[in-house]
Formats: structure tokens, sequence, C-alpha cells
């Protein structure tokens, strides 16, 4: 029986993608910060274990509790929405050591194994948002083009020992908490620059509208992610949701 581990399965993506695995009769490891919060249905086939992307020794200790992984999900993500100039550095620092930094770190923990044993897959999960450039997500969507650039790199560069190598693009997902806690990181980092109140209005006004249109849902990520893991003819970018085709096939 193969096993993956998710990172930050605890909702949205990861949650949807553990519960894909699961059903697919994969033993599952579903990561997250607080184990409290999970609540997926009791499993023989799952374990929840804490883990933090950021810190180092708990990559560590999750990765030796795990045992084999046969596939790594590198989900967890923050997500951010102000403008260039209302971005602290301190923030700008936190977002890449989440969503870009700590999917390396993940990979680095995995890989020696995975080579030792030439097989293994790693789905790294990126964003839309680096195929149709947006405003107020300049930052954030640097931190994930980032990972389509190291996926694609990394995918020659593993290829050679067995382990396959992909980035799974989630289109609009409203129905994640994105949004909400993009708001509450934004309310605690002194919120949108004065100098862009009206830009900001209208760009927020026109997200809301853009909400009522094609969505992608946290199944048809987990969909595309399972595809990834499981097909060797998967390519190395896949786009999910139709409205996250549309931008990938419009490039």
């Amino acid at each position: 029986m193969k096993t993956v581990l998710i990172t930050g399965a605890s909702t949205g993506f990861g949650l949807k993608t553990a519960e894909r695995f699961l059903a697919e009769g994969w033993d599952v490891v579903a990561t997250m910060r607080d184990r409290s919060a999970s609540t997926l249905p009791a499993s023989d086939r799952l374990r929840v274990l804490r883990l933090d992307v950021t810190d180092p020794g708990s990559i560590s200790a999750s990765i030796a509790e795990a045992g084999t992984v046969d596939v790594l999900v590198n989900n967890a993500g923050i997500g951010w929405l102000n403008a260039v100039e209302g971005t602290p550095m301190e923030m700008m620092r936190h977002i890449f050591e989440t969503n870009t930094f700590a999917v390396v770190a993940m990979m680095q923990a995995v890989l020696p194994a995975m080579r030792e044993r030439r097989s293994g897959v790693i789905v790294n999960v990126s964003s839309s948002v680096t195929l149709k450039p947006l405003p107020l997500l300049s930052i954030y969507s640097a931190s994930k083009a980032a990972v389509n650039a190291l996926t694609q790199s990394a995918a020659l560069e593993l290829a050679e020992f067995g382990i396959r190598v992909a980035a799974v693009l989630p289109g609009a997902a409203p129905s994640t908490s994105f949004g909400q806690s993009a708001r509450a990181k934004i309310a605690a980092n002194g919120g949108f620059p004065e100098a862009y109140a009206d830009f900001t209005q209208r760009t927020l006004a026109g997200m809301q509208e853009a909400a009522g249109g094609p969505v992608t849902t946290p199944e048809e990520v987990a969909d595309a992610v399972f595809r990834a893991a499981t097909d060797p003819a998967c390519p190395t970018i896949l786009a999910a949701g139709a409205d996250a085709v549309t931008l990938f096939e419009g490039r």
C-alpha cells in the first residue's frame, strides 16, 4: 500500500485531497499545525500529524514519524492581498517562507529516501494567479510563481532518479479560507495604503463581482492532485478548474 503525505490538510484543498486519497485506498498522512483542527473521519489508513512547514525540527519529526512517503503533496500556504507598497518586508518574508521556502524544505526532507528507492512523486499546489497578473496579489503571485519554476526545474533534475514532480494550479476558489485569512493578516499589518484607497475599493468590488463566475472547487483540486500523483503521463504543470484551464490554454 502506498503512502501520501499532505501538508495543510485541515481545510480546503488539503482536506479534500486527503479524502480523495483515502477513498482510493491509500494510506494518508494528513499534516497540519493544529491536529485538533482535523475533520477527517477516523480510519486505520489515516494518521494525523502536527507539522509546521516553517519549522525544520517539526519537518524532521513529521517525516520520521510518517515513515516511507511515496507521494508528497505540498499544499500548505498562506494568502495575502495588498499592494507591493503596503506589504511590510517582514510579512513578505513570512509569505515566501511559507509558500516557497517550505516547499523546498519538504522536498529536501523526502528526496534522499525517494532517490534511494528510485521512485516517488512530489506535487506542489500553486495558483492560477501565476498565469494572469492580478492587482493586490503581487507578493502572493511571486511566491507561487517561484514554486512553478522550482517544480519545472526539479522535474528535469529528478527524472533521472525515477522521481516525478508536478505543480497543480487551482483557479479562483472563494469557498476556501484564502480571502478570510488574507484580510485578517492585512488588518494585523496596517491595512491598505491610504494612497491606494480608491484603487483598492474598485479592485475588491471587481473581485467580488467576478466571484459569481466560474470557480474551482476543492474537489477539482483534489482530482488534479490525484492525477498528478498517479498518472506518469501527467504534464508538469496541471491546471485545476475550468477557469484555470481556460487561462492555461490561453497563454
